[in-house]
């Protein structure tokens, strides 16, 4: 099964092959890197900017209000912040245009914590991400929705924000990319760049016959079915909250109603609704800062319109509010939620008193 970011590469390959991607740019994006990693190797359209994140998010505009689709990248999502007035007016296009101009555009950036990245490489972008009104923001945790996901991204007729949670960009899924080979070590001849220069020189791409494939943005995955609690995450903690959940129901016999969001904004509030008026309880997991958080602002919508619903307190269980993450594993595993963390909430969760 393909890496995340071997599913992505393979998405961006079928984006310029079959839906008008004129261009896919950023810092080491084009040869010989191909991506810090390793998304963009061997594409036709990637090629290298200077360090240069305003530069990257301005060309992008301008490609978009050219009317052509482009895929640009910021190398990690912590050098995005000096970009946030760029990213403000990409958004005001449409709106602001009353519909007459749009802005087929996707910025991608890595995110979040888990490769011991220390302060520089480890912020979270998802929380920053849905203030930025005429955005849409994507964040897959399996690789086969990363595939999907972008080649929606690439369609949309206006900006999307894709958040790749760095920690899962070698994590293989359990689901095949339509067209991708069945074994993995012909596929990693087929698509991954050497790293001998000698064979790097000769080295071309075979790319497999690629099939579209779209994830719908705004629909959630429903990946457990029960009816204790609901549990809703995304990005790098999904794959963790799902063992877990699998774990409990097979150990304790607590029946967990997991969704996996995908989609930062819009998001599926229809299916998060359903659950919480099924079970009652409802713990909402992610990695960014807990103050002014994403997951705050589920909650906040959870009292608001399913207060009644309600058997017990919701949660949210986020990052520790702090400037950075410390390059110490240690440091890093209390500054974001880890799996005892996540195991711990969910349990108290089941089986807090009513």
């Amino acid at each position: 099964m393909a890496s995340m970011a071997q599913a992505i590469r393979m998405a961006l390959r079928y984006g310029e092959e079959n839906l008008d991607v004129t261009d896919i740019f950023g810092e080491d994006v084009g040869p010989p890197l191909g991506g810090a990693f390793t998304v963009t190797q061997g594409l036709a359209k990637a090629w290298n900017t200077p360090l240069d994140e305003r530069g990257i998010v301005g060309m992008a505009t301008g490609i978009g209000l050219a009317g052509k689709r482009c895929v640009a990248e910021v190398q990690f999502a912590d050098y995005i912040f000096n970009t946030i007035d760029l990213l403000k007016l990409a958004g005001n296009t449409c709106w602001a245009s009353k519909g007459e101009f749009n802005l087929p555009i996707v910025v991608m950036t890595p995110t979040g914590s888990g490769i011991h990245g220390s302060i520089y490489h480890s912020h979270s972008f998802d929380a920053w991400a849905s203030r930025l009104a005429g955005w849409k923001v994507v964040l897959p945790s399996t690789p086969l929705d990363a595939y999907g996901l972008m080649l929606a991204a690439i369609e949309d007729p206006n900006p999307v924000m894709y958040l790749i949670p760095k920690a899962l960009m070698r994590a293989r899924g359990n689901e095949k990319i339509p067209g991708e080979p069945a074994d993995d070590k012909e596929l990693r001849a087929m698509i991954d760049q050497p790293v001998e220069a000698a064979a790097l020189k000769a080295w071309k791409p075979r790319w497999p016959k690629l099939e579209g494939y779209k994830v719908e943005i705004g629909k959630a995955k429903h990946v457990m079915e029960g009816s204790r609690a609901t549990v809703v995450s995304y990005g790098r903690q999904m794959p963790i909250v799902e063992e877990i959940a699998r774990r409990l129901q097979a150990e304790q016999g607590i029946d967990y109603d997991v969704f996996d969001l995908r989609t930062i904004y819009p998001y599926d509030w229809a299916a998060i609704r359903a659950s919480v008026e099924k079970t009652g309880r409802v713990l909402f997991v992610n990695e960014d800062t807990e103050i002014s958080n994403f997951g705050e602002h589920l909650l906040r919508r959870t009292c608001d319109e399913l207060f009644y619903s309600l058997k017990v307190r919701p949660r949210v269980l986020a990052g520790k509010h702090i400037p950075g993450i410390g390059i110490s594993p240690v440091l890093e595993d209390v500054s974001v939620p880890q799996a005892n963390h996540i195991e711990k909430e969910m349990i108290e969760l089941a089986t807090e008193q009513a």
